[in-house]
């Protein structure tokens, strides 16, 4: 007789097919309608389209922007999450609480936040003016924004690894006599880089995209700070749905480009583990 496995999930073929709807209807659908209408122009015109002057220039802000902040991102992750797993201080739920708030807080009124302290005239601005260095409505302000909103993808990438690591191979390093920052270096960096690389993956993904926190402080000074995703929004105010369409399935690509990778790390790591 052949044994019959019971199913740990009842109505699988149900719960499966829900799963798929909903993933269809929210994810599938929007981006698949991105790719038909820009299967409408021709190559020549998408080409044409995706390298105006003026969109380049935005590429180079976008790119260039996400990826100093998600850079800065990996690195005071890390040392954000350290804090957080390895002392013991007064607030430090509020703290651990306050990580989640780029999620909670809507962009548009972290965006006006970040404007108000960082112009000429704000709290933070006004002290850096003193010596000529401008935050907002420069590169330099929207990597401040995109920092703000990425975050919370590397803290929480990283701070479970930490939370699991056993601190006997640091005792065991140290009693060897390494150094603290031999230890780091290769004994702890290499557990949590692949969740470091997760977190910058994702914030890099997230800050490609990101709008509302950046369009107020960003100034949109065409070839200067003009941010793509404003370059879509202009055309969608234009009715030029093709060339918005075009514009967003680069945007799409990278974005798509980087998940893949950070989901390729992340399948070889948990395969080198369960060795």
């Amino acid at each position: 007789m052949k044994k019959t496995h019971k199913r740990v999930i009842p109505m699988f073929g149900l719960s499966m097919g829900v799963t798929l709807t909903m993933l269809s209807v929210i994810v599938l659908i929007p981006l698949a309608s991105l790719v038909v209408f820009t299967a409408q122009m021709s190559l020549s015109d998408i080409i044409e389209t995706i390298t105006r002057e003026r969109v380049l220039a935005s590429f180079r802000v976008s790119f260039s922007t996400a990826f100093i902040a998600s850079l800065i991102n990996a690195v005071m992750g890390i040392v954000l999450a350290w804090v957080l797993v390895r002392y013991d201080f007064p607030g430090k739920r509020i703290l651990d609480g306050m990580i989640e708030l780029p999620f909670a807080l809507p962009t548009a009124v972290a965006g006006i936040a970040l404007t108000s302290l960082t112009s000429d005239k704000g709290m933070i601005g006004s002290f850096f003016a003193r010596f000529g260095i401008k935050i907002a409505y420069t590169r330099i302000g929207i990597t401040v924004a995109l920092v703000f909103i990425g975050i919370p993808f590397v803290v929480r990438a990283v701070q479970p690894v930490l939370e699991k690591l056993d601190p006997v191979y640091e005792e065991a390093a140290g009693v060897m006599g390494a150094s603290r920052s031999r230890i780091f270096r290769q004994v702890i960096l290499p557990e949590i880089a692949p969740a470091a690389f997760t977190g910058f993956g994702l914030a890099f993904g997230r800050c490609l995209g990101e709008y509302g926190s950046v369009v107020f402080i960003a100034g949109n000074q065409p070839f200067e700070t003009e941010i793509t995703p404003l370059i879509i929004m202009s055309e969608l105010q234009e009715y030029d749905y093709s060339s918005a369409t075009a514009i967003a399935l680069v945007m799409l690509i990278a974005a798509f480009l980087i998940l893949f990778l950070v989901n390729l790390i992340q399948s070889r790591n948990s395969k080198i583990l369960g060795r």
